[in-house]
């Protein structure tokens, strides 16, 4: 598809990856603050969706907000919320969890009534975690082996930081695996879950929902798995060229959030 493509319908609501999509570190893309505007100004509603599990939704706000873009903690869906969600409807009366994980992790398993504990659980979730040791690696093997249910926020084995690339919680789960036998059940992107209670919170259908990402591999794909129509801008990782060449496609391709907008504001009635 192209941006002009005639076949184009605005989903009801967006679930809107960061980096790439609205950011680059710590830099705004160009046209992201306009088009949240839009969305708002449409009554357009919107969830920031990303695979990172470290910081906490105010976190996200705050960071965004220095972008202008003004967004509510309700509106920034994690991978360490939805890991949290999915572990509430599976132990709705509580359970026991020991976290790898960064401050966003625990606090979010923490919110939703499960305790962090080190010792007979239920869960292992293992997500980026930066003052990874020895020891905690020892505990979750240990547990793991034991028979606790192995999690994973995301599967990416790498992430880019300001000095080249370090490892993610994907090489984490390959270490643990090795030791163990154990897969984890992946939470975040390419896998549905997360999606799929991205589009719940939207109060959509996956099919009236649509996912915003710059990534073949986990946005476009992620969506596909979980029933949603698929929008990939080329303001960060994935090409016109890959897309095309691309097992799963996305339904739409468009440069930026600014071509997205005036695709919108085209088939939109006039006000």
């Amino acid at each position: 598809m192209t941006d002009s493509s005639p076949t184009f319908v605005p989903p009801r609501g967006f679930l809107v990856d960061l980096d790439g999509v609205v950011y680059h570190g710590d830099r705004v893309i160009p046209g992201a603050p306009p088009f949240f505007r839009f969305l708002r100004e449409r009554g357009i509603p919107f969830l920031l969706t990303t695979n990172n599990s470290t910081l906490l939704p105010g976190q996200y706000v705050e960071k965004v907000a220095r972008m202008d873009i003004d967004v509510a903690e309700s509106e920034v869906l994690a991978s360490a919320d939805a890991t949290a969600s999915y572990l509430r409807q599976q132990a709705p009366n509580g359970a026991r969890v020991y976290v790898i994980g960064e401050s966003g992790l625990k606090s979010a398993i923490e919110a939703v009534g499960l305790t962090l504990a080190e010792s007979e659980v239920e869960y292992v979730v293992v997500g980026l975690d930066r003052d990874l040791n020895y020891q905690k690696l020892t505990t979750a093997v240990r547990l793991l082996r034991a028979g606790a249910a192995f999690v994973g926020p995301n599967p990416d084995t790498t992430l880019p930081v300001d000095d080249g690339i370090i490892p993610g919680a994907g090489s984490f789960h390959a270490l643990l695996t090795a030791a163990t036998g154990v897969r984890p059940l992946i939470i975040g992107k390419p896998e549905p879950t997360m999606l799929a209670i991205g589009a719940e919170r939207l109060g959509l259908t996956p099919a009236e929902t649509a996912i915003i990402g710059d990534r073949l591999d986990t946005d476009i794909v992620g969506g596909f798995r979980a029933g949603l129509k698929t929008i990939l801008v080329l303001t960060g990782v994935s090409t016109r060229a890959e897309a095309a060449a691309a097992e799963v496609k996305p339904d739409w391709v468009f440069e930026d959030l600014p071509a997205l907008q005036a695709a919108i504001e085209a088939r939109l009635p006039a006000r």
